[in-house]
């Protein structure tokens, strides 16, 4: 028994224009870039954590040393296993200022935002305009009437005079970026609550919120991120009590030398709490910075 076969012949597919083929390869070229932009960022960061992982010779050499022995003596020190410095006092002080900044300047900024877009007052440009020029001054010309203040006021080396600081610091960027994301609230909503006997509070925290969550989100990141990194300010105001974590920083630079290992052990466990706050809000996040470029 004979079984015929037949062979379809192989389908060609039709070429691709030229516009489409330019398209596709322009396409591949920007992928080639934002990978080799990605890596460029990334390299410094795996860098300071590779040469916390070294010893104080080893990253010392000149060129680094690579492939040198592994170690956690840089975590060890920095953690005051050696006798040194506490960073926990430091740590705790840069967490309170940050957070407490933060929730302050939400608490001020959602309410003011609201005025702004979705009960706008006169001239509400001119309004937002003047918050963001309070971001032009120099922040090295307002130190000196600052530290004469916090002198005679008696609040050098006090942590709730860096969370003041901060909340007037970040209050104004936070408006800006509240007022575009509660721009796109309902107004149809806020009217229907308002006709079920809601108030203000209740319509902020129940309904304006929820929506805006993304911006909020946004928001609170960048505000804690500017807190936590804040130095000059820290620098000057406070001493040992008020100490945070990016002035306990410039301590492994001292006269004796550089503790390069420590500096960069020290710069790694400093760096995790706003990797964790950006990991844990990166949906939210992202959403959130995408409708504020939108806008």
């Amino acid at each position: 028994m004979t079984v015929l076969t037949t062979v379809r012949p192989a389908v060609r597919e039709a070429p691709l224009p030229p516009a489409a083929r330019t398209a596709r390869r322009r396409a591949a070229g920007l992928g080639v870039v934002a990978w080799c932009a990605g890596i460029a960022f990334c390299l410094p960061v795996a860098w300071m954590v590779l040469t916390s992982l070294h010893s104080e010779p080893d990253a010392a050499t000149n060129p680094p040393s690579l492939g040198a022995a592994l170690t956690l003596d840089g975590y060890r020190k920095f953690f005051g296993a050696d006798g040194g410095a506490d960073p926990w006092p430091s740590l705790i002080n840069s967490a309170t200022a940050s957070l407490c900044s933060t929730a302050l300047v939400l608490l001020l900024a959602l309410p003011a935002a609201y005025a702004l877009s979705i009960r706008p007052v006169r001239k509400w440009t001119d309004v937002m305009f003047f918050f963001l020029s309070t971001k032009m001054l120099p922040v090295v010309a307002g130190l000196l009437p600052i530290y004469l203040f916090a002198k005679n006021a008696g609040m050098l080396d006090n942590i709730w005079l860096l969370v003041i600081l901060y909340t007037s610091m970040n209050l104004p960027i936070a408006v800006w970026m509240l007022q575009s994301f509660l721009a796109d609230v309902p107004v149809s909503i806020i009217e229907a609550a308002q006709v079920d006997g809601a108030r203000l509070p209740t319509i902020l925290a129940r309904i304006v919120a929820p929506i805006a969550a993304p911006g909020i989100a946004a928001t609170a990141l960048i505000c804690f991120i500017f807190s936590w990194n804040e130095m000059l300010f820290a620098r000057v105001l406070t001493g040992v009590t008020a100490q945070t974590a990016p002035v306990f920083l410039t301590g492994f630079v001292t006269s004796q030398g550089l503790f390069l290992a420590q500096l960069c052990a020290a710069s790694v466990v400093v760096s995790l709490p706003v990797l964790a706050a950006g990991f844990a809000a990166q949906d939210k996040l992202v959403q959130g910075l995408s409708l504020g470029a939108v806008k």
